[in-house]
């Protein structure tokens, strides 16, 4: 579906402008959380905290441009393009809550004041699944960029055991498996799992899209009601 709308998008000057600072804004929320699990994960530099929150605020702005110019776009042309501008709509909100969620891991490493996280009994996991986002940021781009529908079935189907095993994770920590946890380490986990979880999840939200009618994003591909 989503190659038919991008060969619409590419007809219009406006629409192929907007496609294109989508695909920036995306480029810039991945280098975000690379930057962010780094820091909160390996590095004692704090200070890159506010370039985060820096390139936060740009992909805020470019959602804002993305949704100026297909407004704009539909106003001049006629209704016939609305389920094409609703899909675009629909990515850049999925790529904007991805800067928001990166922004709370960024929140995440000022509250520990200098301790870099470690997942103690959950490292093994924790690291499975970082690795496991980083390179469906990877995929993600790689399909949005094709438009192959395969491509984003099989993305999708190789990492759908992301959020169970988020999931399993954070109720590990919630039922008090290790008793050795400091409160602090708990907490901090916990809610470090629920964000990647949550990254996860717009991401596929994205893939999808290429997959799906608009009525279907963040479905998994054909689906029953």
């Amino acid at each position: 579906m989503l190659k038919e709308i991008i060969n619409i998008w590419k007809s219009n000057s406006l629409m192929d402008q907007a496609w294109k600072q989508s695909f920036e804004m995306l480029n810039i929320t991945h280098d975000m959380f690379l930057e962010a699990v780094r820091v909160l994960r390996e590095s004692e530099d704090r200070d890159i905290r506010e370039e985060i929150r820096a390139k936060d605020k740009k992909v805020n702005a470019y959602e804002q441009e993305v949704r100026r110019k297909v407004m704009t776009h539909l106003a001049m042309k006629n209704a016939t393009d609305l389920p094409s501008a609703m899909v675009l709509v629909s990515i850049i909100i999925d790529i904007e809550r991805l800067g928001d969620y990166t922004k709370n891991i960024v929140d995440l490493i000022g509250f520990r004041k200098g301790q870099t996280l470690h997942g103690l009994y959950l490292e093994d996991e924790l690291t499975r699944i970082e690795t496991a986002i980083k390179q469906n940021f990877e995929k993600t781009k790689e399909c949005l960029e094709s438009s192959h529908s395969d491509k984003a079935i099989t993305t999708l189907s190789e990492l759908e055991w992301v959020a169970e095993a988020c999931e399993k994770s954070l109720k590990s920590l919630v039922k008090g498996v290790d008793s050795n946890l400091s409160s602090g380490d708990s907490a901090s986990l916990a809610v470090y799992f629920r964000y990647l979880k949550r990254i996860h999840a717009h991401l596929r939200n994205i893939t999808t899209s290429i997959v799906n009618p608009f009525d279907r994003i963040g479905f998994k591909p054909n689906d029953a009601q």
